[in-house]
């Protein structure tokens, strides 16, 4: 996960782009791509466990959004809302890595949150613990262009339920957040999408 080369942008840019044509397809693939160790799949009646990639030694959880430039405009993997719902281990270092194939710039920031949906200003809505692709001093302004890419970690990340939300101002309460949940009942990092 440190250096990615061209040749492998240019795959990933291009299952992207197949994925996209079927939603099921879509949400399993989309974290297959990053995946460096197996993952697995358990199905529920209505949704499905993604295991996310992590490293057990280090307790460290591997996540990447991706805002499509299809789909709706304000979205992580093509989901807005808090569709997507990500569960972390309690205590787990996490390492995010944010990619941007919109013209609109955005950024990706970690809120502990204190309201229960975002509004126009995400640092009004809680705290914002990690910027990716912006300065915690600029997260409503600032982001990255279309095809830019950027990594941050945020560790030992404390019990409780998080966004992983684009400040730029409206952005987030236009839809583009997702839900982050550390609980010490969670063992190995998964997503769910609603």
């Amino acid at each position: 996960m440190r250096g990615v080369s061209p040749t492998f942008t240019f795959i990933i840019a291009i299952i992207t782009v197949i994925i996209v044509v079927g939603a099921s397809v879509y949400t399993y693939e989309q974290f297959k791509i990053y995946t460096t160790s197996s993952v697995s799949t358990t199905t529920t009646s209505s949704t499905s466990k993604i295991i996310l990639p992590y490293n057990n030694a280090t307790k460290t959880v591997y996540i990447t959004l991706v805002t499509l430039s299809s789909g709706p405009t304000f979205n992580f993997n093509g989901t807005s809302f808090g569709q997507m719902v990500i569960y972390v281990p309690a205590g787990w270092n996490l390492q995010i890595t944010y990619i941007n194939q919109q013209t609109l710039e955005h950024n990706l920031n970690l809120v502990q949150n204190t309201t229960a949906t975002p509004t126009s200003d995400i640092g009004q809505d809680g705290k914002i613990l990690l910027a990716i692709g912006a300065s915690p001093s600029d997260y409503q302004y600032m982001g990255l262009s279309s095809g830019q890419s950027a990594t941050g970690t945020y560790t030992d990340i404390a019990p409780g339920i998080y966004w992983l939300a684009c400040g730029i101002t409206g952005h987030a309460e236009s839809g583009m957040w997702v839900v982050l949940i550390a609980s010490s009942n969670v063992t190995v990092p998964y997503v769910v999408i609603k």
